[in-house]
């Protein structure tokens, strides 16, 4: 009897959660003979680039790191145009996000925004919230050890009002405190801009992603390169603590 033999197609690996670091935008500015407003302003193009090459993919979960907790420090002008930057974003991009049946949030300790942006990201979030394709996360004064932080506080609080117990609180009860809990795990973590480290960005949620740290400055980063370190993705073994014995039986 003759015998079918199946052969077993090589199915691409596609990160179900990507996280960029969008670095690079002054550089890139000051290397045209512009000012750094110039590069955030260039850096939103790369941005429409990255959601429609991750809705290509059909990756479900997209986080990019927009204003960390420390970008404070940044001169004052920078930081005016950042806001007014981010307040364009919301009215005009987040409508072609809507259309387009994407999620959109904000992540980040939102208070010291002014109370006119507090309501454009309150706003912008109804817009989307049940919209079922990508979930696109901004981090917005957003600080990976403030995250951690924040979600003790918020076991502490649940102990004190006797809501739990000490041997309650575990990874996973903490975990459910982190913002992104309920995304898939993040799977790959970019930073662009050549820079080798993350920024205190992610630093729960990093515990076991791959990282891709590209020279190209963030206004350069296109669909191509997006596409590029997906393909890297692929090639990167996950162990997760197992031999590579084991995961290749597996």
């Amino acid at each position: 009897m003759a015998t079918d033999l199946v052969l077993e197609k090589d199915v691409k690996k596609i990160p179900q959660h990507i996280a960029i670091i969008m670095d690079g935008n002054g550089r890139w500015a000051q290397a045209q003979g512009k000012g750094r407003v110039a590069g955030h302003k260039a850096g939103v193009d790369s941005v429409r680039a990255v959601v429609r090459g991750a809705r290509k993919a059909e990756v479900k979960a997209l986080t990019l790191f927009a204003f960390s907790s420390e970008n404070w420090q940044r001169p004052e002008k920078e930081v005016s145009m950042l806001m007014d930057l981010f307040m364009f974003v919301l009215t005009k991009e987040v409508k072609r996000l809507h259309k387009n049946n994407i999620r959109f949030q904000v992540i980040g300790d939102l208070s010291r925004f002014s109370d006119k942006l507090q309501k454009s990201i309150i706003k912008s979030e109804q817009l989307t919230v049940n919209n079922t394709g990508l979930v696109l996360s901004v981090a917005a004064n957003y600080g990976g050890r403030w995250d951690i932080t924040n979600a003790a506080k918020q076991l502490a609080s649940q102990v004190r009002n006797n809501e739990m117990t000490l041997d309650d609180i575990t990874e996973e009860s903490l975990h459910q405190h982190t913002c992104l809990a309920q995304l898939p795990s993040l799977d790959l973590l970019i930073r662009t801009g050549g820079d080798c480290r993350i920024s205190n960005f992610l630093l729960w949620q990093a515990a076991y992603a791959e990282l891709y740290f590209t020279d190209v400055l963030w206004p350069d980063f296109n669909e191509d390169e997006f596409t590029q370190a997906i393909d890297v993705f692929d090639q990167r073994e996950r162990r997760f603590g197992k031999t590579g014995a084991q995961v290749l039986n597996k």
